[in-house]
């Protein structure tokens, strides 16, 4: 597949799972997470969406029940806004950058506060 393409799609998924979790969704997990990236498969089978939460609760939890409770509700409502022949199953995985880049920004300003 054409690489502007898949990216294209990634895009306009990652912005459609976004409007659909801001104003369709009444669960509270789902009210908590915000999706940060989506990477669909050449096939356009699967697409692993990525999220972050802000809650205290085990990402690891809340990444189960969204794959178990949710994931087919967002993928019914993913093929009602988009326009592709087949609707890709959707795999929800959490995004640890931002954890990965504050324990970054953090090591910084621990060694930025000992050379003073």
């Amino acid at each position: 597949m054409n690489i502007v393409k898949q990216k294209r799609i990634n895009s306009e998924i990652t912005k459609c799972l976004s409007e659909i979790i801001f104003e369709e969704a009444r669960d509270t997990i789902l009210k908590d997470i915000t999706i940060t990236a989506s990477e669909v498969s050449n096939d356009l089978s699967y697409c692993k969406v990525y999220f972050t939460s802000f809650n205290d609760v085990d990402h690891k939890t809340i990444e189960k029940q969204i794959n178990d409770e949710t994931a087919k509700f967002l993928r019914m409502k993913l093929a009602e806004k988009i326009e592709l022949r087949n609707t890709p199953e959707l795999v929800f995985k959490y995004d640890e950058s931002i954890e990965y880049g504050n324990n970054i920004e953090n090591i910084i300003n621990k060694i930025h506060n000992e050379g003073k």
